[in-house]
């Protein structure tokens, strides 16, 4: 089964935690935690991120937010 839109999903072919976009034809669209470039991955290759992923991609985010790095 997909996961479904909204949803926060490790791609473990790269490690990156993205948000479930949609679901395009045999791919789920994933778009990186505070914006960016969607990408797309099979369902297989997906897994849901755990609390701490989510809450270290959060501070991330942050962080560039703090910088400046992140409009």
């Amino acid at each position: 089964m997909s996961p479904a839109v909204g949803s926060y999903v490790v791609d473990t072919r790269t490690g990156r935690l993205g948000v479930v976009m949609g679901h395009e034809g045999p791919y789920v669209q994933l778009r990186p935690y505070g914006g960016g470039r969607e990408w797309d991955v099979e369902p297989a290759a997906v897994r849901r991120a755990t609390d701490a992923e989510r809450l270290s991609a959060a501070t991330a985010h942050a962080v560039a937010r703090g910088r400046g790095e992140v409009p």
